[in-house]
């Protein structure tokens, strides 16, 4: 697309690794100039040595630009309050008081440009029993219960990717989002606070009122009869995932799939409530019946039967998958991993994501030359305040 929706937009980040960075690479999507400040030592640690080739530093920081100044020396807080004035949002998501000790906090930044979005992102809020407290993704997925709902009963365990840092990011975006347009409709700057134990607790909300209802925590296994959903082996190798819900129409479209139509009239099954309630007796059923045929018949029997299913797939099964290419959800690169574009379409369009990975302060004598003039930046540089490569 050749216009994008935040194309007047400058974001300046100050964090690390994966909940702040994934934010500003979805506002980067949408066009807004992200200005990375990095520290002058190797940059952000998801670098991991790698400078600019670290596959997970370029996904989520492909198209920024990259600035290296030490925050912690006062020369490195003046130049970054001196560059406020340029930006419409900071975001940051450096532990509670940090960056407010350095003379970095909101009060402060907002002092240097009134019309801040003040942006910050910490595990756990400003303040409670746990404020201190170092926050990873392994720590938000734990707290906020997706270990115990997505565990067997009594058995939580680790999931397989992550996923509080990435939903801390998509909802500190969304937070960014509203602050900027409430910004341009009131004329005032809202400063924005999100966490990680807030973030997490939109992708438990189904899990939280089930408890509610139920009066018994979640599990794993605790939803599927409610949800009448399976996953399911065939005579192959692939697998094939079923959601019912509460209708009746796809639960008789399933028996006439599985050509159990018997099944239609059997007091356990016939209806929702009695299926909620013997969903242990119809997995066995089903399941049986599923191993008389492979996954690609399976597919074609369910589709003409209008049954909701979809077939359970790897990371690279998705993303070579004929529906994955046709959203263009991924942008490949000549040399490194293909990028996941912004989950949105706008009249039609995906916005794509151009610019690669900068290197730890590819971008530092540009950016600040904004605000200082060359024999400046020269003198800080010297002092290793700033880093250029």
């Amino acid at each position: 697309m050749s216009s994008k929706p935040l194309q007047h937009i400058r974001i300046l980040e100050i964090g690390g690794y994966i909940s702040a960075p994934y934010s500003t690479s979805v506002l980067c999507a949408l066009g807004a100039e992200v200005v990375k400040v990095e520290k002058p030592q190797g940059g952000d640690d998801f670098r991991r040595d790698l400078d600019h080739r670290s596959p997970y530093f370029v996904q989520y920081n492909a198209g920024k630009k990259s600035i290296a100044v030490d925050i912690k020396r006062p020369e490195g807080v003046d130049l970054v309050l001196a560059l406020l004035p340029k930006f419409d949002v900071l975001v940051e998501n450096i532990r509670p008081g940090k960056l407010a000790a350095l003379g970095l906090g909101p009060d402060a930044c907002r002092l240097a440009n009134p019309d801040l979005v003040y942006t910050s992102v910490t595990g756990f809020g400003n303040g409670g029993p746990l404020v201190d407290r170092a926050a990873y993704d392994t720590i938000g997925q734990a707290l906020g219960g997706l270990y115990s709902v997505m565990g067997d009963a009594d058995k939580p365990q680790l999931s397989g990717t992550c996923i509080a840092d990435l939903i801390t990011g998509l909802v500190s975006a969304t937070g960014i989002l509203a602050a900027l347009v409430t910004r341009a409709q009131t004329g005032s700057a809202p400063r924005i606070e999100t966490s990680m134990l807030e973030a997490v607790s939109a992708l438990t909300v189904d899990a939280l009122t089930q408890m509610y209802d139920d009066r018994a925590d979640p599990h794993r296994q605790s939803r599927h009869p409610q949800a009448q959903n399976f996953c399911l082996h065939t005579a192959s190798d692939g697998v094939i995932a079923i959601h019912l819900s509460s209708s009746q129409k796809f639960w008789r479209s399933l028996t006439d799939a599985i050509e159990r139509p018997d099944l239609r009239d059997d007091p356990r099954f016939a209806l929702y409530p009695a299926r909620v309630q013997h969903y242990g007796e119809l997995v066995p059923i089903v399941q049986e019946t599923f191993f008389t045929r492979t996954a690609e018949q399976w597919e074609k029997v369910l589709t003409d039967a209008d049954v909701p299913f979809a077939p359970v797939l790897g990371m690279s099964e998705f993303a070579t998958h004929p529906q994955t290419e046709y959203l263009e959800l991924l942008e490949p690169q000549d040399d490194g991993p293909s990028l996941l574009r912004a989950p949105w379409r706008f009249d039609g369009a995906r916005p794509n994501r151009t610019g690669s990975a900068p290197r730890v302060g590819e971008h530092t004598r540009t950016v600040v030359a904004e605000v200082y003039d060359a024999p400046t930046i020269d003198k800080l540089l010297h002092a290793g305040v700033l880093y250029a490569p």
